[in-house]
């Protein structure tokens, strides 16, 4: 029992380290602390609802916190709660607040407040600081690192302090002449950092007071409500019965978790406390059992809605909806699971290992298959209503559509918790109790069912009601709220057992824990953002994402892939240590315009999504990666296995995720970009097929053990479905080329609407010399060719031969692309150097007949093995 106490106390130091901190005092201080953390919650509530703007018009006082005064607000909660929560060195007391936390505590809400008080002085002498000004700035920005430290550890610091430092010393002769630049007076730096909205209070910390918060703390009460004990119940009881069933849960129980969570660290313990263990037992080596878990639960960062919180900061970084994002996102999220259930399924083949028992039934085949066939239907049935029923209410009904779909929703919780009622409620097992028989998944669904009705709210308001989606999360906190509130009374009263009082009580309790623990998870992410936050400051200051791009192209000497996996593994090295939203946010700033530019360059146009996702995906693969992967440390703690081995075999599961970057860079149908439904559908087939394969050549086995030649050709095969374009170009040119004196002609003949990629060249901004680049030429709806041109923001002047273009104005579609990157004063032009339009082409896909054939080829040859194999083990039997 001591051994199991020390594991779990570990589990939960870990997570406590990263996420909540590590230090609850007990008595008058550790309530001081929940009532801040209460209060942080109720204040990010009532920011998001219409209640300031209602009291303000009621009592006459302005009563409506503005959005910069909230990001304010929002780091002064996060750095005062992170002293009192946070240790500041390992051997600093946990039961007790030292006098010099309290007061890096209260000097730091002071810096916050000191602008939110002086706002209207401070915008009289922008860019002006006086020092009182730069006093509250360099105060500020101490504090700050010395949060960052005490509640995400050294990199973020490290990372942070590296970008402080070039904006002073950017003009030291000791550095490359190449990453050079002037630098700022220290009082420029100081406002630019922390005295406006470019530096700690910009763009990322706005989304982390806004949006942010608000999925946490939803997520956080649905936590505490029971849902989390119930998506790895409902898991067991589907999946428990299979080969390596709990390790399969345990990936299905991820990505349910990962719906609501904004940390890979927290999910590993959430579910792995009890999955680890039921995993070593059924025959998984414990750093095989805690790779399982760690690859689960970072590959739930990468699962729509939430994303570990970086879904929001992705639309505000890109311009792209967050509808929009989440559409793009989910296909590699689904296929990277499905693999994973694979993956889990081969190690199971591999050890030959059995499923957990299941519960005798009486029931025929034919009633289980209805009874499948029922349920799959009925999901089927409830999406179709959701959508096209709730839409259709918006339509006719438009202004009581709100009123009526509560309603609608009330009735519906009502209805499934009196269904809940009738089954006995889930208990939380010990992690080593022993599972004699798996529970049904009926009963086990039914116990559940209405936690899914605040994530119907939540993705009608988003896509139906077209709400912000702060307001979004919003409505679907306080359906969550009122869940957690009623749902213990509700069940006593169809119970017949009484005692309203008491169950209501319970409830209470429960949403006090949530807000709490909602606001704890919040003040590494709002500290991380705001450091973040220094980053993106420099960047926008100094122009630092080119010296990377520079050093990134010199490297890669132009070659595209060798471009793209050093801009991988940068993007690993960066997100070691990171928390999801810092990570994306350094990564972003950095890497992405990287790819951007050099794509371009080298003829490749990605969209954007494509690219933030790309450097997304590798740095949250650093959650796993030797030797920082905490989330493996974690995962360790419980298995009692090595870390940097369970990191690394975690890593080796994730190489199915490492590989989708690549191949959505250059086949965007992944991301279903522009395509419809039916298309849709077959390309997540597609990709999911082409993903196991994968996964069957990596892990060595399909139905039996691979040989090697075999597993070269599934290599093949996975890779001809995932992109079958790369065949077709190298047998037929993508695009018919032109001379630049043609474009208009080339023009008239783009259908509506179509695309037309240009080669542009002419001398470099910074450097003079000659350079080219490409760019993707949006057609709108045929008029006159240079009509056309001019509307989708180019302007081209044909004369003696060439396509002498205008240099275009701020704000037009190439002024970021062209106009910064060219010199349109010198004495070369700045001029089409090609015209491409997309060829008349066979279908890509017929490609997949050969590699469908050369697959049932191995599949053939693997089955006769498999039937010697076991033709000879019945013979050495007798």
């Amino acid at each position: 029992m001591a051994g199991e106490s020390e594991t779990h106390s570990l589990e939960d130091d870990i997570v406590a380290s990263v996420d909540t901190g590590a230090r609850n005092p007990s008595g008058g201080v550790g309530k001081f602390i929940a009532g801040t953390a209460f209060v942080w919650a109720l204040f990010q509530l009532y920011i998001a609802s219409n209640l300031p703007f209602w009291l303000t018009d009621v009592t006459g006082i302005p009563l409506v916190v503005t959005n910069s005064n909230a990001r304010l607000i929002h780091l002064a909660f996060g750095l005062f709660l992170a002293a009192l929560a946070f240790p500041l060195f390992k051997k600093s007391p946990k039961n007790t607040i030292p006098w010099y936390d309290w007061l890096l505590g209260l000097i730091g809400v002071a810096c916050c407040l000191y602008i939110v008080v002086l706002r209207n002085e401070i915008a009289v002498r922008a860019g002006l600081p006086t020092q009182g000004d730069l006093i509250a700035s360099t105060i500020g920005m101490v504090i700050l690192g010395v949060t960052v430290y005490r509640a995400l550890g050294l990199p973020l610091l490290i990372v942070a302090s590296v970008f402080v430092s070039y904006v002073f010393f950017g003009n030291s002769e000791a550095l490359p002449e190449a990453i050079q630049w002037k630098g700022a007076s220290y009082s420029k730096a100081m406002w630019h950092f922390w005295m406006q909205n470019e530096g700690v209070f910009g763009v990322a910390l706005g989304v982390s007071a806004s949006l942010i918060f608000l999925f946490v703390l939803f997520g956080s009460i649905l936590e505490k409500a029971g849902a989390g004990n119930y998506f790895i119940k409902i898991a067991f009881a589907l999946l428990g019965h299979l080969r390596g069933g709990p390790a399969k849960a345990a990936v299905v129980a991820s990505a349910l978790s990962g719906l609501y969570s904004g940390s890979s660290i927290a999910n590993v313990v959430t579910t792995g406390t009890f999955t680890i263990p039921l995993m070593k037992r059924t025959g998984f080596s414990p750093e095989k059992a805690g790779a399982v878990e760690v690859a689960s639960s970072t590959n739930g960062q990468l699962t729509p809605p939430v994303m570990g919180a970086a879904a929001f900061l992705i639309a505000e970084f890109t311009g792209i909806s967050y509808t929009d994002i989440l559409k793009h996102a989910l296909v590699p999220a689904l296929v990277s699971y499905i693999a994973l259930v694979y993956i889990v399924h081969l190690e199971a083949m591999k050890l030959n290992l059995k499923g957990l028992p299941k519960p005798p039934s009486t029931k025929t085949f034919s009633a289980k298959l209805i009874g499948f066939l029922s349920g799959f239907i009925g999901i089927g049935v409830l999406g179709i209503l959701v959508y096209y029923g709730l839409g259709w209410i918006k339509q006719v009904i438009p202004d009581y559509a709100f009123f009526i779909v509560a309603v609608g929703c009330g009735a519906m919780y009502l209805y499934l918790i009196r269904l809940a009622a009738k089954q006995p409620d889930l208990v939380v097992d010990p992690p080593d109790a022993p599972i004699t028989e798996l529970p049904r998944a009926g009963e086990v669904a039914i116990t559940g069912l209405y936690f899914i009705l605040p994530i119907v709210i939540l993705i009608w308001c988003i896509i139906i009601e077209r709400l912000s989606p702060a307001l979004s999360a919003f409505w679907a906190t306080v359906a969550m709220i009122i869940v957690i509130l009623t749902q213990d009374p509700l069940k006593s009263y169809f119970r017949g057992t009484g005692n309203y009082g008491e169950a209501f009580k319970i409830g209470v309790g429960h949403w006090i824990e949530g807000m709490i623990a909602g606001s704890r998870n919040m003040i590494s992410i709002a500290v991380a953002t705001g450091a973040a936050g220094i980053i993106v400051g420099t960047i926008s200051l100094t122009g630092a994402h080119q010296v990377v791009g520079e050093f990134v192209e010199f490297l890669s000497g132009g070659s595209l892939i060798f471009m793209l996996i050093l801009v991988a593994l940068m993007s690993l090295i960066l997100g070691m240590g990171l928390p999801t939203t810092a990570n994306y946010i350094v990564v972003s700033s950095l890497m992405a315009p990287v790819i951007i530019t050099l794509g371009a360059k080298s003829g490749l146009i990605v969209p954007l999504i494509a690219v933030h996702l790309f450097v997304f995906y590798f740095g949250i693969l650093a959650d796993d990666t030797p030797p920082v992967g905490l989330a493996a440390f974690a995962a360790a703690a419980i298995s009692k296995g090595d870390p940097i081995k369970t990191g690394i075999q975690g890593f080796a599961y994730d190489i199915r995720t490492a590989l989708l970057p690549f191949l959505f860079i250059f086949n965007t149908e992944l991301l279903l970009i522009n395509v419809g439904v039916v298309k849709a559908f077959f390309v997540f087939g597609v990709a999911v097929v082409a993903m196991m394969l994968f996964a069957s050549a990596t892990q060595g086995f399909l139905f039996t053990r691979n040989r090697k030649w075999e597993s070269a050709l599934l290599l093949l095969v996975a890779f001809t479905l995932f992109r079958p374009g790369y065949w077709l170009d190298k047998i037929s040119p993508p695009f018919d080329k032109f001379e630049p004196a043609r474009v208009y002609e080339v023009i008239d003949e783009v259908t509506p609407n179509g695309t037309l990629t240009v080669i542009v060249s002419g001398p470099d901004f910074d450097s003079g010399e000659i350079e080219s680049t490409t760019i993707l030429v949006n057609l709108g709806e045929p008029v006159e060719a240079a009509e056309r041109l001019s509307k989708a923001g180019l302007n081209v002047i044909v004369e003696s031969g060439r396509a002498i273009i205008e240099e275009p104005f701020p704000g037009t579609p190439y002024f970021e692309s062209l106009g910064k990157s060219f010199d349109y004063y010198g004495d070369d032009p700045v001029q089409i150097a090609e015209v491409r339009k997309p060829a008349d082409r066979v279908a890509k896909e017929v490609f997949y007949i050969p590699a469908l054939l050369l697959f049932a080829l191995i599949v053939v040859l693997q089955k006769r093995r498999v039937r010697k194999e076991h033709g000879a083990g019945v013979e050495a039997t007798a």
